[in-house]
């Protein structure tokens, strides 16, 4: 099946890719930087705590912002705003008043809602869907477990619960398959700096398949989906993005993969390993650690990992308070003196935590603390990581935020015109994002 003719689309098309299913195939040569496609989102939510900060309509951030009157809760650049996002908000803004703090549908639940509406008021096919409908995502049903089969009986319970005036349901059936296809084929929306901003829906995006050597990126213009060229593609290639974090190495990486999209990785990078080795480096030590020792250590590293994002979850996330965020920096320096005694400061394992101490020391303000963890993180994320890497990009950006908040210009300028050079790349020389960056260096 050729792409219908559109210029957002020229040169693509679908195509049945080996062993993948459905893909997305190059007609002709893109350049490094090149926009693919663009995809307006079919449906999208902006995640609560950033209501006030950002227009829940466009995601556009900006001060001044007007609030919805009735709920109070939705705020918005303007009236056209609010009106174009009143066929989605008004799913939620009576909800919200009456059950007030009460009100708390996940990001999932909110995004399904708001796809059942559309399906109802456009039954035709969107702009958002030249080369795949929303009702063709893969939903991978059968291979769904007991745990995920649940979660996914909770989030139609909360659909229920939380919406009934806008919306019609169909039976709990085609609500499982809806949940499932969504947990698969929703995008995370993020900032220049990876804080997610919500979540979506782009049919035509989602129609790529994943490689950990993706030839292309895909960042957002508010919501409006962007694909470019991080390599030169030829005509007849196969576009691939990433759908996960390429840090980790490739049993983590499938692990993930197995997890979240049923599937393992064959690409050249999980065929070879070849980056494995310089990913978990191990101490340089007269003595070096047993195979054991190491492989003990791994274990840890990953167990650890996994109670940090659940404390991040409750204590971070819900009660936002500093004696948590004390605790969770605790957390971090106490496992990176424990891995520090097998892995190098350049292991993966080793740079996740000192990501998340960073993190922590960012929201109390510890403007020090923030910079001696980003110090040790960038370089070596610039070689884990492939060229044109958001990581990297926003690891430099807050590189350069800080040293120019710690009166330090020549190092921050040298750092912002860093992730400038990647940004340029990945989100195209008339982005926003680098905009407000340059702004900032002339405002220094």
């Amino acid at each position: 099946m050729r792409s219908e003719a559109a210029p957002q689309l020229d040169g693509l098309e679908r195509f049945a890719s080996a062993g993948k299913g459905r893909g997305l195939r190059a007609r002709r040569r893109f350049a490094v930087g090149e926009l693919l496609l663009s995809c307006p989102a079919y449906a999208a939510v902006l995640t609560v705590s950033e209501r006030g900060s950002h227009c829940d309509g466009c995601f556009a951030r900006k001060e001044g912002l007007s609030k919805c009157g009735r709920c109070k809760q939705a705020f918005y650049c303007n009236v056209e705003c609010q009106k174009e996002d009143w066929p989605m908000h008004k799913l939620e803004c009576a909800s919200m008043c009456a059950f007030g703090q009460n009100w708390h549908p996940s990001e999932t639940v909110r995004l399904t809602a708001r796809i059942l509406a559309k399906q109802k008021t456009h039954p035709e096919r969107t702009q958002s869907e030249k080369l795949l409908a929303v009702r063709e995502f893969e939903s991978h049903l059968d291979k769904l477990d007991n745990e995920k089969r649940e979660l996914i009986q909770n989030d139609i319970a909360a659909l229920h619960h939380f919406y009934s005036k806008h919306l019609e349901y169909p039976d709990n059936a085609a609500l499982v398959v809806l949940f499932a296809q969504v947990n698969c084929n929703g995008f995370t929306i993020e900032d220049e700096e990876l804080s997610h901003l919500g979540s979506a829906i782009f049919p035509d995006v989602a129609l790529m398949n994943h490689s950990c050597c993706p030839n292309v990126i895909v960042t957002y213009k508010g919501t409006l989906a962007e694909v470019r060229a991080v390599r030169e593609i030829e005509p007849g290639e196969e576009i691939f993005s990433s759908y996960i974090d390429l840090l980790y190495p490739t049993e983590d990486r499938n692990d993930r993969l197995r997890d979240s999209y049923f599937f393992s990785c064959d690409c050249r990078e999980c065929t070879t390993k070849e980056k494995d080795k310089e990913k978990l480096e191990i101490c340089k030590l007269n003595d070096p650690p047993s195979a054991e020792t190491v492989k003990d250590m791994i274990k840890y590293a990953r167990n650890v990992i996994e109670e940090f994002r659940r404390a991040k979850h409750y204590k971070y996330i819900l009660c936002l308070t500093l004696t948590p965020l004390v605790e969770l920096l605790e957390i971090c320096e106490l496992s990176l003196d424990k891995m520090g005694a097998v892995f190098e400061d350049s292991n993966v394992y080793m740079l996740h935590m000192m990501y998340q101490a960073m993190g922590v020391c960012l929201y109390v303000q510890d403007w020090e603390g923030a910079l001696c963890y980003g110090q040790k993180i960038i370089r070596p994320y610039s070689k884990h990581y492939p060229s044109y890497s958001l990581n990297v990009a926003s690891m430099w950006l807050k590189l350069g935020r800080l040293y120019m908040t710690l009166k330090n210009r020549t190092a921050g300028v040298k750092a912002l015109k860093r992730a400038i050079a990647i940004m340029e790349v990945a989100h195209g020389k008339d982005h926003p994002y680098i905009s407000e960056i340059k702004k900032e260096l002339e405002d220094h």
